[in-house]
């Protein structure tokens, strides 16, 4: 048992935290060695198994990510763009591998990972799983086939406790879509509409969010011409599939060289 990479998971007490926690646990190919929280949080010094509500496992969660980073092989990271980058920092240091599900990134927190890729792997995907990152290549096969007469919009739908928006999903299929049609992203989108908003910009890629209930995930590419449509479509009902998907990245990563990967790279797609 020793000999499997140990694991750390920040923001433990979070749905997603909780999650991972609970599937690194569970697996026969690591382990789950330290549990990270922000300090002040009332999990802070106590066993992650009894405050999870099951049996006591010896983790500890603390907030001194530099001392559980130190005991592990990697890390896996669904917070805030701010906190995983002093985590990222921190990682490097510990020449942990990174696994990234955080979203909401923006320039000057993707510029501040690139340093600490030079010292420890950094594996960063908006979307963790097999079906989304599927999804992503059709998406953009598709758009490369067909040209800018096709209207794009990437509609994607989440629970009402998720702080971003578009998701780190949809900006993916997006960008995505962009790289099929041979154009930048950042030009050509379109969204938060409302009122009168003018007619749609020819060649644009739109992006629309619903937020609602419980919903785990759910991804559409719409590719709409005078008279017809395709939808590419990816639901998720359980977020089991993004824990099973960092985790995989997490043991991914533990012979590569550092440097900046993402789950494309992970499943070999």
């Amino acid at each position: 048992m020793t000999d499997l990479p140990g694991i750390v998971i920040t923001g433990a007490s979070g749905r997603m935290g909780q999650m991972l926690c609970a599937t690194v646990a569970a697996s026969d190919k690591a382990r789950l060695v330290g549990a990270v929280e922000r300090t002040g949080h009332p999990w802070i010094g106590r066993d992650l198994g009894e405050v999870s509500g099951g049996q006591p496992n010896g983790v500890i969660v603390t907030d001194d990510p530099l001392e559980a980073f130190a005991k592990a092989q990697a890390v896996i990271d669904f917070t805030a763009p701010s906190a995983t980058v002093e985590f990222a920092r921190i990682a490097a240091q510990a020449r942990c591998v990174h696994v990234i599900g955080t979203t909401g990134f923006e320039k000057a927190h993707l510029d501040a990972l690139e340093p600490c890729a030079r010292h420890a792997v950094i594996v960063r995907a908006g979307n963790m799983s097999l079906g989304v990152n599927l999804l992503t290549q059709l998406t953009r096969k598709v758009a490369q086939a067909l040209d800018a007469d096709w209207d794009i919009e990437v509609i994607e739908a989440h629970h009402n406790k998720k702080v971003d928006a578009p998701s780190g999903t949809a900006l993916m299929l997006g960008r995505a879509a962009a790289e099929g049609r041979g154009i930048a992203l950042e030009e050509n989108t379109e969204s938060g509409r409302d009122g009168i908003t003018g007619a749609r910009k020819h060649g644009t890629i739109g992006f629309s969010a619903i937020r609602g209930g419980d919903i785990v995930g759910e991804h559409d590419v719409l590719f709409a011409t005078a008279g017809e449509r395709i939808v590419l479509r990816h639901i998720a009902t359980d977020r089991a599939i993004f824990a099973r998907g960092a985790l995989k990245a997490a043991l991914w990563g533990q012979d590569k060289k550092p440097g900046q990967y993402d789950m494309m790279d992970v499943l070999g797609l």
